[in-house]
């Protein structure tokens, strides 16, 4: 790990961010939405559920949003694969990439959590929870900047990732059958496992979340090799 490397990329991405109005309008989706929930909901405490509703939209508006428009940004100016092919190894790309977008999205988690209330998440179990849930969208995010040829393109990566992975808890309100295949393919996904492991008290779900940056990680190791290896 080359800390200058990192610190490089991290300063250039933090000025692309600033000259770019629409990731500055991105962290202000889920702050909107807790403040709308929270009004809503008045001095009764909301449900866990719609909690990790918040918790999924800052992950998947800001955190996937963010790293895969920057990255795509790059791309589309033809200066990704020259990044690629520098001196600096695959993992100073990553790191140096996500400060900019990890430090956002703690920033708009924060004052979500501040709104809505971030009881629930104060123990060891939920706190790695939402840190194997960030590596996960965080992961997903570079992996679909790595292929994507413009920003404009990123648009038809960002709804699948937001309605599928984001926005989970809602199929619990569409009245389908709790033993229905779609319900019991949903149960899988990294959030609803956050809600079991709330449920059960169990450490299980963790590991399945973990399976999820498992294979994030792999997409994006094999979208990296790619984009290293075309002509």
């Amino acid at each position: 790990m080359n800390v200058q490397r990192i610190s490089a990329i991290f300063e250039k991405d933090l000025k692309d961010f600033m000259k770019n109005m629409m990731l500055l309008t991105m962290p202000a989706i889920p702050i909107v939405l807790g403040l709308l929930y929270q009004r809503i909901g008045g001095d009764e405490e909301l449900p866990l559920a719609l909690l990790y509703l918040i918790v999924g939209v800052t992950f998947s508006s800001v955190t996937s949003t963010m790293i895969m428009t920057m990255m795509a940004e790059e791309n589309e100016k033809n200066t990704l694969r020259g990044l690629i092919q520098s001196p600096a190894s695959m993992f100073d790309i990553i790191v140096g990439k996500s400060l900019v977008t990890a430090l956002l999205t703690l920033i708009t988690l924060v004052i979500s959590l501040a709104i809505i209330g971030a009881e629930p998440f104060m123990n060891v179990r939920a706190i790695i929870g939402l840190v194997l849930l960030f590596l996960f969208f965080l992961l997903l995010g570079i992996g679909v900047g790595l292929f994507a040829k413009s920003v404009a393109s990123t648009s038809v990566y960002m709804m699948p990732i937001m309605f599928l992975f984001g926005f989970t808890p809602m199929v619990y309100s569409l009245g389908l059958d709790p033993d229905s295949i779609a319900i019991q393919i949903f149960d899988t996904f990294p959030i609803p496992q956050l809600l079991e492991m709330h449920d059960t008290n169990s450490w299980l779900p963790l590991a399945v979340v973990g399976a999820w940056v498992a294979g994030a990680a792999l997409f994006v190791f094999v979208c990296f090799k790619k984009t290293q290896t075309d002509d």
